[in-house]
């Protein structure tokens, strides 16, 4: 999903800026942070504890620079929508966490969310 939504940002705008591929890859990251964190295990494991502060570091830096060149409302909607959509197909698929059709429909709407608030900078 976050794949398909960043070809949507970099390449049917027409512009594949720095800020715009710094925010494609702080939201990676900061998905790479959260699986590190589930697989810290409440920090009892020290390489995913170690690697989780690094990604989070790392993501919160990205977040900054895009923030110079994007509105807060859409930087943080992509930070945190994107990322919740990623972990949660992660949770799914690696962690074996429980699918139901509220948690599809609700991650869909997240989805939506963030499409609507990047339509709305355009107008």
């Amino acid at each position: 999903m976050a794949k398909c939504y960043s070809f949507y940002l970099v390449f049917m705008t027409n512009e594949a800026s720095p800020t715009k591929l710094s925010l494609i890859w702080e939201s990676e990251v900061h998905v790479a942070g959260t699986t590190a964190m589930k697989m810290s295990g409440g920090f009892t494991k020290i390489v995913p504890s170690i690697a989780m502060a690094l990604f989070y570091i790392l993501s919160l830096g990205t977040l900054t620079f895009a923030l110079k060149r994007f509105d807060v409302s859409m930087a943080y909607a992509i930070w945190s929508g994107v990322g919740t959509a990623l972990i949660t197909i992660i949770g799914f698929y690696y962690f074996k966490e429980e699918i139901t059709p509220l948690k599809i429909v609700s991650i869909g709407f997240i989805i939506l969310g963030v499409v609507g608030l990047h339509l709305s900078t355009k107008s």
